[in-house]
């Protein structure tokens, strides 16, 4: 079963993601008391934690946001979705995919520089928040269109 396996939360942009127990997400804006949070196309960043397991083999002690990242899934397709596409998160979440991959802050970010590529560029996921509510560990994850 597709699930999220940690939610990351930071109050300034740029800087490393910490995990949170729960994050509330509102329809419209994002994740409460995160810095992308608001009305844009990236209020919420997903990244398939398969890719991070992947990093960890040359990074071990990487944890968890540190590519910035608000939802680390587990056993979904993130790599084969497509922009306009909905995930249903828990009961009461709905995602729309705005975005795939982006530029890192800097070309030599500590990860690139540690293992020679960094993932978020080509597998970090962009969604804006269609319905809001809480979102934990565990909670499961369905493509919905």
């Amino acid at each position: 079963m597709a699930h999220v396996e940690a939610v990351c939360t930071s109050e300034k942009k740029g800087i490393v993601k910490r995990e949170q127990s729960e994050i509330t997400l509102k329809a419209d804006w994002g994740i409460e008391n995160d810095a992308h949070a608001g009305k844009w196309h990236r209020q919420v960043s997903l990244l398939a934690g398969e890719s991070i397991d992947n990093v960890k083999e040359i990074l071990p002690t990487l944890k968890n946001g540190a590519f910035a990242e608000n939802i680390i899934t587990r056993g979904i397709d993130l790599v084969g979705i497509q922009i306009g596409q909905r995930i249903g998160v828990g009961d009461e979440v709905v995602l729309e995919i705005t975005q795939i991959g982006k530029e890192c802050h800097n070309a030599g970010c500590a990860i690139k520089k540690a293992t020679g590529d960094c993932i978020m560029p080509r597998e970090g996921i962009f969604a804006t928040v269609i319905k809001g509510g809480r979102v934990r560990a565990g909670d499961s994850l369905d493509l919905i269109s």
